[in-house]
């Protein structure tokens, strides 16, 4: 399951086309190089249905490196109303379909027991296949002056023992820490990146990156010069695309972004 160092895939995550569906992202990452794609598993038809993934990764040749758990509460009744019905049945999908690594977030606060069972939940289910759970990064709810702690054990997966993580700089810079230290505390086990930047704005933005205040840059180069052997997943917002040529721009210019950064901090190396 391991790469080699500088080896680090770019993909394109389906939500980053929103919205488009599922399958115009297959043809958007074909078309502009990307290395594959993450699935992000929601109300689309197509994103839930693992023989039609296989047939356009198979009809555009872009591989499936991550499947993102139906997490969100747009997709609570997408794969089973059980939280863990929905990871086994994302692991089944990864392992079907190739994908090295499962995304999941932490679970909400209303999901008593699914949130007590997590941490070892999650140790189990991970020792039970090759594909990667890593646990991603949140943030607190905050309106006005108001914030609410809507993920239990936390939005900060760091405070817990997880084997992988995945870390988000929008939602590093929504929660308004430092994004460069929280990865350098999720360390080695730091397995997977969504890749997107952000204002501090108490909304979660996704921007191309370059376009916020997060160190987009920086932490790809970082993740360069250690030998990063995980994935780097552009999951940005375009709904504001004038249209489909501009959307496309968006998604050309972070890829060219991304590694540019991750190949000048390794020809450095």
């Amino acid at each position: 399951m391991k790469r080699a160092a500088g080896k680090t895939k770019v993909a394109l995550s389906t939500a980053s086309v929103y919205p488009e569906n599922t399958a115009t992202a297959f043809e958007i990452a074909a078309r502009l190089g990307y290395d594959g794609v993450e699935v992000m598993v929601w109300t689309d038809p197509v994103s839930q249905d693992i023989e039609a993934l296989r047939r356009l990764s198979d009809h555009h040749g872009v591989p499936i490196l991550a499947v993102h758990a139906p997490c969100l509460l747009i997709t609570q009744r997408v794969w089973s109303t059980d939280p863990w019905t929905k990871l086994e049945r994302a692991r089944a999908a990864a392992e079907k379909l190739g994908a090295d690594t499962v995304v999941v977030h932490p679970p909400f606060r209303w999901q008593r027991q699914y949130a007590r069972e997590f941490v070892q939940g999650v140790w189990r289910m991970a020792g039970e296949t090759d594909v990667r759970f890593a646990v991603e990064n949140m943030y607190p709810w905050r309106y006005r002056d108001r914030e609410v702690l809507a993920y239990a054990p936390g939005w900060d997966p760091t405070d817990e023992d997880y084997r992988h993580f995945t870390v988000d700089l929008s939602h590093a810079a929504t929660s308004r820490v430092d994004a460069l230290a929280m990865v350098d505390r999720m360390g080695g086990r730091l397995a997977h990146v969504h890749l997107a930047d952000g204002s501090g704005s108490a909304k979660d933005e996704h921007l191309i990156p370059g376009r916020g205040s997060q160190p987009c840059g920086a932490v790809l180069e970082r993740l360069a010069r250690s030998g990063f052997d995980g994935h780097v997943v552009l999951e940005v917002n375009t709904r504001r695309a004038a249209g489909p040529a501009e959307r496309e721009a968006d998604l050309a210019e972070a890829l060219a972004f991304t590694r540019l950064h991750l190949a000048s901090a390794a020809n450095v190396g």
